[in-house]
């Protein structure tokens, strides 16, 4: 099973991590780390993932988010 994804500069933007975050609350789904390095999610993305990091079924362990432009709100939804 994929453990690690490496998605660095790939201008996934809101959309794509919406995409991500759905897969992460799969139960098949095995990822324990995740890079997103300017991949333009936002803080529209930042909240998909959020969600995605607080579901049962998430076992990641590890998400990079730099260079994403998440603002505070993007950071409130993480914290």
């Amino acid at each position: 099973k994929l453990q690690t994804l490496h998605l660095e500069g790939t201008n996934i933007g809101p959309d794509g991590a919406k995409h991500l975050a759905e897969a992460l609350r799969h139960s098949n789904c095995k990822l324990q780390t995740l890079h997103l390095e300017g991949t333009n999610i936002g803080p529209d993305g930042a909240k998909h993932l959020a969600e995605a990091l607080c579901h049962s079924n998430c076992q990641l362990q590890t998400l990079n988010l730099g260079e994403n432009n998440i603002g505070a709100d993007g950071a409130k939804y993480l914290a």
